[in-house]
């Protein structure tokens, strides 16, 4: 968290107000929301119907048959990610993000019937991260579980709430608050 806060406050100093070009800048932001979205997509599974009988690698797959791509188990395969557990926001580096296979790494599908939301959900994500993180300073709490365990009913979601700590950041006024945040139960 501490090197993306510098890379917001570098690019952003004073809480300066975030300009759309320099956010798409932001290299750092881009691998923290890849790598959350490596560990855990908002679908832990994408589903098609197939619109005509195909075989692929000797397998049938006929017309109106549904076809299922568990992303949660692909994003977290051992034989695609190395330490795939780990949070390690440097896979997506610009380094590595060109040797990565698209049909590996889909947290809003792929192909030409991927999520029609997709730029727009990045570009809200991006933003609501920065503007969070010009004022705060996250840390877990004792209350949460590490690690999380999932609900994978419909859309990922934990099974307890996470509890988190808020600090006022150094580059804001020294009269904020902490305050607790913890997420929607159902």
């Amino acid at each position: 968290m501490t090197k993306l806060q510098e890379e917001i406050d570098t690019v952003f100093p004073n809480k300066a107000p975030i300009q759309y070009e320099a956010l798409m800048q932001m290299d750092y932001l881009d691998c923290v929301l890849n790598e959350s979205l490596r560990l855990y997509p908002i679908a832990p599974r994408l589903e098609r119907v197939a619109k005509k009988t195909v075989e692929i690698n000797g397998i049938v797959i006929p017309k109106d048959c549904v076809v299922l791509v568990p992303t949660w188990t692909l994003h977290r395969d051992p034989e695609i990610w190395s330490d795939p557990e780990e949070f390690k926001p440097e896979r997506f580096s610009k380094e590595n993000k060109e040797s990565i296979d698209p049909y590996t790494y889909m947290p809003f599908g792929a192909g030409p019937r991927n999520c029609i939301g997709m730029r727009f959900a990045l570009i809200m994500i991006k933003l609501a991260m920065v503007e969070i993180l010009q004022s705060f300073t996250f840390s877990v709490c004792d209350e949460t579980e590490i690690p999380l365990e999932m609900d994978n009913q419909g859309l990922l979601m934990p099974k307890r709430p996470i509890k988190l700590r808020l600090e006022p950041h150094s580059n804001t006024p020294s009269n904020t608050t902490a305050t607790s945040l913890k997420s929607p139960t159902t």
